[in-house]
């Protein structure tokens, strides 16, 4: 029980990671960046990249974030800001584009098999023997840098001046850009930090799972996403707790379940999400009095 514990909120804290992600460029945009599973794609592959080629591990480290944080922020310039004015409906189709193009990319580029992106092997190693041989080391990294990157985020946003107009933009953009708050820094500010949780998603799953292909995460970000919805989506915090909540759902179902019925692991999980959502379909953690916010 205590394993299964460990391991719900690993998965949770790497969920919540991707909900923040998210949930910083709805806040800003009032958008829902679908192709965000196709950035940690990147990211990952570009781990591969450099495990093939012998790189040192820090270098392919360095090279992920850089190229994760690269395509966010071409997306920014490319297509979030000459958009900016078009309806949340054209914006969410442009997302939708750019995640199928960089999957196609991929495709292309690297063919349907997968690819081995060896790093830290020694992380997936067991903290101890005894009841916990099978709690890996990831799992306490996992939990860790979730930790310490919602720290972080939380005093960014609650101890300084762009924290401030991060803030302000996201319960009012209109209002907070009359007011002198400097819209394109804070959107590119928003977009950067959600690549650098991108690529810090990219390492703790290719730890876990070596392997890369074209889909690589792309199930894991369709889950954070009905995650995001159900908490909360107007708010990071609420949509934190939806990410987080979702993904000890599913790591608790993946334990428990035999492996004959592991299949159904996600009928159940979205199952359980048609109810949360008949029930409170503002969002399970938003407050009582908050309204409805308009759901994709």
């Amino acid at each position: 029980m205590l394993q299964t514990v460990i391991n719900a909120l690993a998965l949770g804290s790497v969920y919540a990671l991707m909900a923040v992600g998210i949930g910083l460029v709805f806040g800003v945009l009032r958008l829902v960046n679908f192709a965000y599973g196709q950035l940690i794609m990147a990211g990952a592959y570009a781990l591969a990249i450099g495990s093939a080629h012998g790189w040192p591990e820090w270098a392919s480290v360095l090279t992920c974030f850089g190229v994760v944080i690269g395509f966010s922020l071409l997306m920014e310039l490319a297509l979030f800001r000459p958009l900016r004015g078009a309806s949340p409906a054209t914006m969410l189709v442009a997302t939708f584009a750019v995640a199928f193009l960089l999957q196609s990319i991929a495709l292309l580029k690297f063919g349907s098999l997968v690819k081995s992106a060896s790093i830290f092997p020694g992380l997936f190693d067991p903290i101890a023997n005894g009841e916990f041989e099978t709690v890996r080391k990831i799992t306490v990294v996992a939990i860790v840098s979730a930790v310490c990157a919602l720290v972080a985020l939380t005093l960014l946003l609650a101890r300084t001046t762009v924290g401030l107009h991060m803030r302000a933009a996201s319960a009012d953009f209109q209002t907070a850009r009359a007011l002198g708050v400097r819209a394109n820094g804070v959107i590119t500010l928003a977009v950067v930090i959600s690549g650098f949780l991108a690529a810090v998603v990219s390492v703790i799953l290719v730890v876990e799972n070596p392997f890369v292909e074209p889909q690589f995460a792309l199930r894991d970000t369709i889950i954070v996403l009905v995650g995001v919805v159900v908490g909360g989506l107007d708010r990071l915090w609420t949509a934190t707790l939806g990410g987080f909540s979702i993904g000890v759902a599913t790591s608790v179902f993946t334990d428990e379940l035999s492996s004959a019925h592991s299949v159904y692991v996600d009928s159940f999980v979205f199952g359980l999400v048609i109810l949360v959502l008949l029930a409170r379909p503002e969002g399970l953690f938003a407050p009582l009095r908050a309204r409805t916010v308009e759901r994709a």
